[in-house]
């Protein structure tokens, strides 16, 4: 739990005989948020301008890259990113003097830092291809979409219509918000039943000592790396021959 309250935490007592059943009903169904569903929320948010800001830094060390190179780029560090921590986590949780209960804390970090990595990653892709969006459910769709591989894809391309072809622009700008909360509902049931039994198991992993933890957390964090990046590239489809005007402002 983020400790943050809701909106619906801030209002006024239930005044009539349905909103006191409603506010009834409500108070009784209390279930925790999962700490996964706490890291995609946080990882969702990171501003539109620093991804902005990231495209163009990139552009700026790689200028004669065309907008395919760049999104290459991307994706080199994208896994990097995520390969190192994995197996920075690993080797820390094998020492013994470090403990179990320091390296599991040390792995919800790491896991922590995937999704926040893996959701820049796929929204400065978005934005090589000409798409932004601030929408926070749009952006939670396309992460969940992206983690979860081809069953992410196709609950996402069954929204749209069944239409393979670049699903993630659909997502982030023309898809109803009705579709989109229905698609956030499918994945997030998905993505706490299958992200947390992957997630789980490297955990398990990281912590077997003698440095086996590191060779599980380097090959599975790398693993699920490749695995966004391979739904990146379903979702938005090849890359525009030049940069969007937009980017070059």
């Amino acid at each position: 739990m983020t400790g943050a309250l809701e909106p619906r935490d801030l209002a006024g007592p239930a005044t009539g005989p349905a909103d006191v059943a409603t506010e009834a009903s409500r108070w009784v169904a209390y279930r925790p948020a999962s700490m996964l569903d706490a890291f995609v929320d946080k990882a969702v948010t990171v501003p539109s301008s620093t991804i902005r800001k990231h495209v163009a830094a990139v552009r700026a060390r790689n200028p004669e890259a065309t907008p395919e190179q760049v999104v290459r780029i991307l994706e080199k560090e994208y896994l990097r990113v995520v390969t190192a921590t994995a197996g920075a986590v690993g080797v820390v949780a094998a020492v013994p003097a470090v403990g179990t209960g320091t390296g599991i804390a040390l792995t919800s970090a790491d896991i922590a830092t995937f999704f926040a990595s893996s959701a820049a990653f796929s929204l400065a892709v978005a934005e090589v291809h000409g798409v932004a969006s601030d929408d926070v459910p749009r952006r939670r769709a396309l992460l969940l979409a992206s983690v979860l591989g081809a069953k992410g894809a196709r609950d996402v391309e069954s929204a749209v219509g069944g239409s393979t072809t670049a699903w993630g622009k659909v997502l982030l700008t023309t898809m109803p918000q009705g579709t989109v909360r229905k698609v956030n509902k499918a994945l997030t049931s998905a993505f706490l039943r299958r992200q947390l039994a992957k997630q789980g198991s490297l955990a398990v992993g990281r912590l077997v000592p003698f440095g086996v933890g590191a060779v599980v957390g380097l090959v599975g964090g790398r693993a699920l790396g490749h695995g966004v990046v391979a739904q990146c590239r379903r979702a938005f489809g090849v890359p525009p021959a030049a940069f969007p005007v937009a980017l070059d402002r």
